[in-house]
């Protein structure tokens, strides 16, 4: 079995949800962390910081450095990768999490919020891509990973909430074409998304609160099915847009109970499945 254990992550958004929880699951194998987020000090509404996540990862098992930048900057996701690069040497994993979310409809979304959404979700990942893939091509086993959903150009993903749609899609649009683009270096370019909601500060925040919180699952299950994605060959394994519990089902995984935040309630379908 491959293992983490002494690889360069760069994982945006990381601060909290499944940014953190993914950090977590690689510190376990000794990795090291580049926490990338915006949160310097404590935010009133989102749990954690930098800082405490540098913390948790540490006790996890992990190294971790503390990148505090916005990824809508191209100075500031320099300057992350530069200081990476200067505390460890390298960059094996691109980690594309970070994300904005609003889910209004056309006639009722702001632009400021659309511009959001494509500055942090498209131009981010793009961006991010792009200045960690010097580094990747070096890598021995070079990975990045986006969270964002598989690509269906059926209408029903598009009519309810479509800025928020073409901004994921975008992400999603990324894995499809780098996948080929840098195939021939043999860095892996995938998407994971989970098959369930996920109990973060968005969902509690934006989609429903704690009556949603109680039907989805822990950011932990979406973080082991990144785990045993990043441990493939890079070479064999790119292009893929894969599903959270689908990963774990074919590595043997098919308990999930732990994972849910409720065990007793019916667990939501993500939007996007």
């Amino acid at each position: 079995m491959s293992t983490l254990k002494g690889k360069t992550i760069f994982i945006t958004g990381a601060s909290r949800g499944i940014g953190k929880a993914i950090a977590l699951r690689a510190a376990e194998d000794g990795a090291n962390i580049s926490v990338v987020a915006k949160t310097k000090e404590p935010h009133p509404k989102l749990p954690g910081t930098v800082y405490t996540s540098v913390e948790d990862i540490e006790s996890a098992g992990g190294k971790a450095l503390p990148c505090i930048a916005d990824i809508r900057f191209e100075d500031q996701v320099q300057s992350a990768v530069e200081a990476t690069i200067n505390e460890f040497g390298e960059i094996d994993i691109l980690v594309n999490n970070a994300s904005a979310i609003n889910l209004s409809p056309t006639l009722e979304i702001d632009m400021k919020r659309y511009d959001l959404m494509f500055s942090v979700n498209v131009r981010g990942t793009f961006l991010c891509s792009k200045l960690c893939l010097p580094y990747l091509k070096k890598a021995e086993n070079p990975h990045i990973l986006n969270l964002s959903p598989p690509l269906n150009m059926d209408p029903k993903w598009f009519k309810n909430n479509l800025a928020y749609t073409m901004a994921k899609y975008g992400m999603s649009m990324c894995v499809l074409g780098m996948a080929e683009e840098f195939k021939k270096d043999g860095i892996a370019v995938n998407a994971l998304w989970p098959r369930t909601s996920i109990a973060t500060a968005a969902v509690k925040n934006l989609l429903g609160g704690e009556s949603t919180i109680k039907h989805s699952r822990k950011p932990e299950i979406v973080a082991e099915a990144a785990y045993l994605i990043l441990i493939k060959p890079s070479k064999i394994c790119t292009g893929n847009f894969f599903i959270d519990e689908e990963v774990l089902a074919e590595n043997g995984i098919t308990d999930l109970k732990k994972y849910a935040v409720d065990p007793n309630a019916e667990l939501y379908n993500d939007f996007f499945l």
